[in-house]
């Protein structure tokens, strides 16, 4: 199991504002890219599998179905034209 207790940026979909996890970035609009998530619950909705975030993230977390679903960068930094990939690498639970 993962450990997930380094911060994480939590995102919304790509309608709607951007949340970085320090906010370095936030302001800049060319340090933004869109995001596609891979794997995960296979009812995750459609439309929470596309954000935008800051071009740094490494890890981001979406709030689904009473946890989080964690996913990790699969693609280089760099990557600036097309959507970057990020691939589910867990769950947590929220705690209550």
């Amino acid at each position: 199991m993962k450990d997930y207790s380094e911060s994480a940026t939590t995102v919304r979909p790509a309608v709607g504002p951007v949340v970085a996890a320090d906010d370095r970035l936030a302001g800049d609009a060319a340090g933004i890219v869109d995001v596609v998530l891979e794997g995960g619950p296979a009812d995750l909705p459609p439309g929470l599998r596309s954000h935008r975030v800051t071009q740094v993230a490494e890890k981001i977390k979406i709030q689904y179905n009473g946890g989080y679903e964690h996913f990790g960068r699969d693609s280089p930094v760099d990557v600036v034209d097309v959507p970057v990939v990020f691939r589910w690498t867990g769950r947590t639970r929220i705690a209550e």
